[in-house]
């Protein structure tokens, strides 16, 4: 099985301003990016064969311009129940996030959150914000945060490195994260943090495109030993499951002929395969 952790759910026309969709261009090197979404969609960019549980959310950043309301997840998994992992979204900076984790968490069923601190224009580690970490932490609700880098202007990167869940994981030592995207371009960072916590990992959603910088984020995952502490994922709709499986397996292709040391290849098989759900307590 296939679990994939990273997948996103919206409507552009609903969920995002105008800002936000023309800044998106700026992911892909000025091409607008698809950002439509679709169950359909998703299903035929996976391996025909293979079973896939995804993990399912929106997202909400006021700032930025992008708010999908959590009934909108909700509706979206109930199509596949089990294959899909609906989370909700909070904005911290916005009032009233506490009512909505309480509202996505026991009246809509929804099993973990994702959260866009730069994107929303705030910092996971500021105390103002431990009540939220201490209820994901008793309820055992996994969070998933974006780190690393990001095509909108007004978002801070400050607040988007990886040290920040340094401060987390001593503080809340019991709660399951994900920091996304490795956190590139701060991979080492990144890997630092995964690496002494043991409830924190990173996945590698959105970077296939990028072989030679994920090339050596992998390796210096290997130099570190943190493979069983890096998950599969995509970033749907801006990845799909068998491009990114294809992308991984590819990347030893650049050592060919040279003296570069090449990754793992059993220990990107068991990445792709690894069983995430375990790990975050959603099994």
């Amino acid at each position: 099985m296939i679990v994939d952790v990273h997948s996103h759910v919206w409507d552009p026309s609903r969920h995002m301003t105008s800002g936000f969709v023309a800044q998106a261009a700026r992911a892909r090197g000025g091409d607008t990016p698809e950002l439509d979404t679709s169950l359909a969609d998703y299903q035929a960019k996976t391996p025909e064969g293979e079973e896939v549980v995804s993990i399912v959310f929106g997202g909400k950043a006021k700032l930025s311009g992008i708010w999908v309301d959590d009934d909108f997840v909700s509706q979206y998994v109930q199509q596949a129940p089990s294959n899909m992992i609906g989370f909700m979204s909070l904005d911290l900076a916005e009032e009233g996030w506490d009512r909505e984790l309480r509202r996505g968490h026991l009246e809509l069923g929804l099993r973990g959150v994702k959260l866009m601190p730069m994107y929303a224009g705030f910092s996971p580690s500021d105390p103002a914000f431990d009540a939220f970490w201490e209820y994901a932490q008793e309820h055992q609700l996994p969070v998933l945060l974006h780190t690393g880098t990001t095509f909108v202007s007004q978002a801070p990167v400050r607040f988007t490195l990886p040290r920040l869940l340094d401060e987390v994981g001593n503080r809340f030592p019991e709660v399951r994260a994900i920091l996304a995207h490795l956190g590139h371009p701060y991979e080492g960072e990144c890997i630092a943090v995964i690496r002494k916590h043991p409830h924190l990992y990173a996945d590698v959603s959105a970077l296939y495109y990028r072989p030679w910088q994920l090339y050596n984020s992998l390796m210096l995952v290997q130099e570190y030993g943190v493979w069983d502490k890096i998950l599969f994922g995509t970033d749907y709709p801006f990845t799909g499951v068998s491009d990114t499986m294809a992308g991984l397996r590819r990347l030893n292709d650049m050592t060919v002929g040279t003296q570069l040391p090449q990754l793992s290849e059993q220990a990107i098989e068991a990445m792709i395969y690894r069983d995430s759900l375990s790990l975050l307590g959603l099994a």
